[in-house]
């Protein structure tokens, strides 16, 4: 996969936040923007009033996104999604296999296998039937973008390596213990559910980066 499209990640739901104004909540979304192609959120938060109010408090349109990625079907990421359909009514949702829907969205893709969303924006395809992360193929080089981590960040990293060689992570990592794997990444971003987030802090060092509703990481 070849990399070098410029994208800038902001973190939109998070049970953290990083500046005044914003809200804190159990949950996780984060934009993703790139050259030339209309935004992506992946995920939507447990509550569409804070997703919409962060949304705001950040200057993002919610009628500017183009397209939706469901990592897995618990509502701490699906919550926000009624409401991102209303504003943006030509919305493309992508929703892993096992998600059942009653979505109203006009365009629902069903993910199964490893697809192209977008110029440089890959699923990895459902793993372990409940979760697809995604891969961006970034200017600093392939960064993964993960909900919950459910089906295993060693799974996911696993997978994503297919697609090259990976230079960061961001998203939930969940139970997480395998610090080991990330010795080779250059970015390191837990957020939401991440359990061992002190260790992580602490091996990592200067390539831990700090998440929360409005963290901004320029790719």
């Amino acid at each position: 996969m070849a990399v070098g499209i410029k994208m800038k990640i902001t973190i939109i739901y998070d049970n953290k936040v990083v500046r005044p104004g914003l809200r804190a909540d159990h949950g996780y979304a984060c934009l993703v923007e790139a050259e030339s192609t209309p935004a992506i959120l992946f995920d939507t938060g447990a509550r569409g009033s804070i997703l919409k109010h962060n949304m705001a408090a950040l200057g993002v349109d919610p009628g500017s996104i183009g397209t939706v990625v469901i990592s897995h079907r618990h509502s701490d990421h699906t919550g926000g999604l009624s409401d991102v359909i209303k504003a943006s009514k030509d919305v493309e949702v992508f929703l892993p296999e096992s998600i059942m829907t009653g979505i109203a969205a006009r365009r629902v893709t069903r993910v199964r296998g490893p697809l192209e969303i977008s110029p440089g924006v890959y699923s990895t395809g459902e793993l372990s039937g409940i979760e697809q992360s995604l891969v961006l193929a970034a200017g600093k080089g392939l960064v993964v973008l993960v909900g919950c981590a459910h089906s295993g960040l060693d799974n996911i990293l696993r997978v994503a390596s297919g697609f090259g060689e990976v230079w960061g992570v961001i998203g939930g990592f969940h139970g997480f213990q395998d610090f080991h794997l990330l010795d080779s990444l250059s970015l390191i971003c837990p957020c939401h559910c991440t359990v061992y987030r002190e260790e992580i802090v602490r091996l990592c060092g200067e390539r831990y980066r700090k998440c929360g509703v409005g963290t901004v990481i320029e790719l």
